[in-house]
């Protein structure tokens, strides 16, 4: 019994592990938010107050103090992410009370305005937290949906190995042009030269390369090859199949770069916006509680 018992423990403590932040014990921080959420409805709803409850009532004070001290604790993400340990504040757990809290924003922050926005800082902070909440669940859609993409792009390889396998190529594709004339020599050349990290951010989001000098290099080849009759040994036949070929590798390298960027993208608004809040929220505690 005791064996089973241990065994059974073991199998739950496996699930619990391999559950996604989401699902952490089986959304544990989704029923708290929504209770909190619950709590702050029901009560704005009951209070029976002339004029409904605002950010100058008591109410909205305390839903205000509620929304900053999520907000400030929200921020500690970043740094909760360099210390990995277990339990009861795991990063797992902490990552999905990151996400369930922040969501819950929506409703304590909404309350808390009294839904009166205006030209002015308080709302500023407000739609800066919207634009905050908004941008970190673009990142869960993407960190729902990319991964398995990057791992079938992959197949099996790691960045290493595709990049070792196109530096192959490129040693190859070197010896190779030595027999051909300088225009060709130049063209492989410039393959040769090009850099798989460079082109523009659009470029690295979109995987569209429109200048790949490797394309440029295979198409001028292949008109030069398309019309004349077959050589044993050509040259050029030898490298329009190298270039072929590491065409194929750039593609996976360039698609597994564009669905890294993909997944950090995200990052470039939602860390900045989430500054100019802290900035927007302090301004706006400063304002109430000094000049009103």
């Amino acid at each position: 019994m005791a064996t089973r018992a241990f065994l059974s423990s073991r199998r739950r403590e496996r699930s619990s592990t391999h559950d996604g932040f989401l699902r952490y014990r089986n959304f544990r921080w989704a029923k708290i938010a929504s209770a909190i959420c619950l709590i702050a409805i029901v009560a704005y709803l009951l209070i029976d107050v002339e004029p409904h409850p605002n950010g100058g009532s008591a109410e909205g004070y305390i839903l205000g103090t509620i929304g900053a001290l999520l907000i400030l604790w929200l921020t500690l993400l970043g740094v909760r992410k360099r210390a990995m340990t277990a339990g009861r504040w795991s990063l797992k757990s902490w990552t999905s009370a990151h996400v369930y809290l922040g969501l819950s924003l929506i409703v304590i922050a909404t309350l808390h305005t009294g839904f009166q926005f205006g030209w002015n800082v308080h709302t500023l902070a407000y739609v800066l937290m919207m634009l905050v909440i908004l941008s970190g669940l673009w990142g869960i859609s993407m960190y729902a949906a990319l991964p398995k993409l990057l791992s079938d792009n992959r197949d099996m390889m790691t960045e290493t190995q595709m990049l070792e396998a196109l530096r192959s190529i490129d040693r190859q594709l070197h010896d190779a042009a030595q027999p051909l004339d300088q225009q060709h020599a130049d063209l492989v050349q410039a393959s040769l030269d090009e850099n798989v990290f460079g082109g523009s951010v659009w470029a690295r989001l979109t995987g569209s390369y429109p200048r790949c000098a490797t394309r440029v290099a295979q198409a001028e080849l292949r008109r030069e090859t398309a019309y004349r009759p077959k050589i044993d040994d050509d040259p050029l036949e030898r490298v329009d199949a190298l270039l072929t070929r590491k065409e194929a590798i750039l593609n996976r390298v360039r698609r597994h770069l564009r669905i890294k960027a993909l997944l950090e993208v995200w990052l470039y608004v939602h860390v900045p916006v989430t500054f100019a809040l802290i900035a927007a929220l302090s301004a706006h505690i400063v304002s109430v509680f000094f000049y009103w």
